[in-house]
């Protein structure tokens, strides 16, 4: 019986210290991921990278972004679409998953299930189909934020087909989206994902010799008016947010492209 005692004894301690060693190695996994926030990344511009103002930048393979614990979604999430990742793949559309990058605890997709909101992609799957690790992890729930069917199917989507057009047209742009993460707003699910009343989303184009700028706001319903409605200061939306979008650019031209809600260069 001793014997016995001492082989369970010892085996227990074998498969707790397995255990225990696979838990530290996802642990060291995922603290790698998120401090690679200082990490230039190869595949995408990130002198254009916003400031965080949660103090928690997750790289992933197509995208950044800065997760907001309190509002359970990214503030912002930032990437380069160059013309050469507009594709017509048509993958299959995975399942959402929890974004384990996120330290804090990203939200679960129960959270949108019968809430009456979709779950709105700020980096939408159509702009990564050049591969298809790229479009499925679109799919992580930090990528999304309760948008309303019609917002998100109407106005929302067609200003994310006006931005491929922009990349085609200007052989890429650099793209930041997110909700409007101030104020009182209406939760949903039981971590209380904030449903934002206001979506912006801000361009920066580099690559055609001359650097400009455009930020659209959106109210958070459908609209049957123009995109150039919705183009206002890149300023508005950081006095907004506190988010200063593009804090590497010489001052002198970062203060003048913010300033100024002048679309001309932009092609409607």
């Amino acid at each position: 019986m001793k014997k016995r005692a001492i082989y369970s004894i010892i085996a227990i301690t074998i498969v707790l210290g397995v255990y225990g060693y696979e838990h530290f190695l996802v642990e060291k996994e995922t603290t790698e991921v998120i401090n690679e926030g200082k990490t230039t990344k190869s595949d995408t511009n990130e002198y254009f990278l916003p400031t965080s103002t949660t103090g928690q930048i997750v790289h992933h393979e197509g995208y950044s972004l800065s997760y907001s614990e309190p509002h359970e979604q990214a503030e912002w999430v930032a990437y380069e679409l160059k013309k050469s990742h507009l594709s017509n793949s048509n993958f299959k559309r995975p399942y959402f998953e929890i974004d384990d990058a996120v330290k804090t605890g990203a939200a679960h997709w129960r959270n949108y299930k019968k809430s009456g909101y979709d779950r709105g992609h700020l980096c939408p799957a159509g702009d990564k189909r050049y591969s298809q690790s790229a479009h499925d992890e679109t799919f992580l729930t930090s990528n999304i934020s309760p948008q309303e069917h019609e917002f998100n199917a109407g106005i929302w989507n067609t200003l994310e087909q006006k931005v491929r057009y922009w990349a085609r047209k200007y052989n890429g742009v650099f793209v930041v989206t997110g909700g409007v993460l101030k104020g009182r707003m209406k939760t949903i699910g039981d971590e209380k994902v904030a449903v934002p009343k206001q979506f912006y989303k801000v361009l920066i184009d580099n690559n055609t010799g001359k650097t400009k700028m455009i930020g659209f706001l959106m109210p958070h319903n459908n609209s049957k008016k123009p995109l150039y409605e919705f183009v206002v200061p890149v300023d508005k939306i950081e006095t907004l947010t506190g988010i200063d979008f593009f804090p590497e650019l010489d001052d002198a031209i970062e203060n003048k492209l913010e300033a100024s809600s002048d679309y001309k260069g932009w092609s409607f």
